[in-house]
């Protein structure tokens, strides 16, 4: 189990890598709960926050020294839950199927050494997991909304620390939009974007299609600019 004097570390004020917890919501993520862990070797702590899966991420996670806990299923529980266990005040919160790719630690270590980071949180680069154009023009897209509009979703994770996380009220314990909910009570000018990806998998695009599943989210975010509750959306959409 990671944590322990690493954490008791972060509590004194220490910073760095060792001094972070990442927090991951699962539900039958065995296909791609490995190659998200992997990258995460001496970081504080793992905390798996799962929502009843019938498959091995639960071994999958202990065999990485991550701390799992039960929760009812619903991404926004499992993300509240995971924050309330967490021992590090640096939290990285990410998706099990979002692989960090090269450069992450430097970046996350800087960004917490720089004191305004204390009220700040810092996104991830979008990537995807496919080479196809389909999935260039996403990242591009993205990468603007990102940019214009301070939007980004839960897969490009979010680094912030624990007295931010809670100044601004948590996530809202809903099954999708939690993460653009808190984002957006982050502000565009108080969010980072790391040049380092986290890397996606594009498995729903190819299974929904790439325009049918991108219209998808669409919708939902369009649902809920116009004050839609998230459940609603949810049911609406599956």
């Amino acid at each position: 189990m990671h944590g322990g004097e690493n954490a008791t570390g972060a509590r004194n004020g220490a910073s760095g890598i060792h001094c972070l917890s990442v927090i991951i919501p699962t539900l039958n993520a065995s296909r791609c709960l490995s190659a998200t862990l992997g990258p995460l070797v001496d970081v504080g702590e793992i905390v798996v926050a799962d929502g009843g899966s019938t498959d091995n991420t639960i071994e999958l996670a202990m065999a990485h020294g991550a701390r799992v806990m039960h929760v009812t299923a619903g991404r926004g529980r499992q993300l509240i839950a995971g924050a309330a266990a967490a021992r590090s005040d640096w939290l990285l919160f990410l998706h099990a199927d979002t692989v960090l790719e090269a450069g992450w630690r430097e970046e996350v270590c800087e960004f917490q050494e720089n004191p305004q980071s204390l009220r700040r949180a810092a996104t991830f680069r979008f990537a995807l997991d496919d080479a196809c154009s389909e999935a260039k023009r996403l990242e591009r897209l993205v990468a603007w909304r990102v940019r214009s509009l301070g939007v980004a979703y839960g897969d490009q994770g979010l680094v912030i620390h624990r007295q931010f996380y809670a100044s601004l009220g948590g996530f809202q314990p809903w099954p999708l939009m939690e993460d653009v909910d808190l984002v957006r009570r982050v502000g565009r000018h108080r969010l980072t974007v790391f040049r380092s990806a986290a890397r996606t998998s594009a498995e729903r695009w190819r299974r929904d299609g790439w325009n049918q599943r991108s219209l998808r989210n669409l919708g939902c975010l369009g649902l809920y600019a116009l004050g839609i509750p998230p459940p609603l959306i949810s049911r609406l959409y599956g």
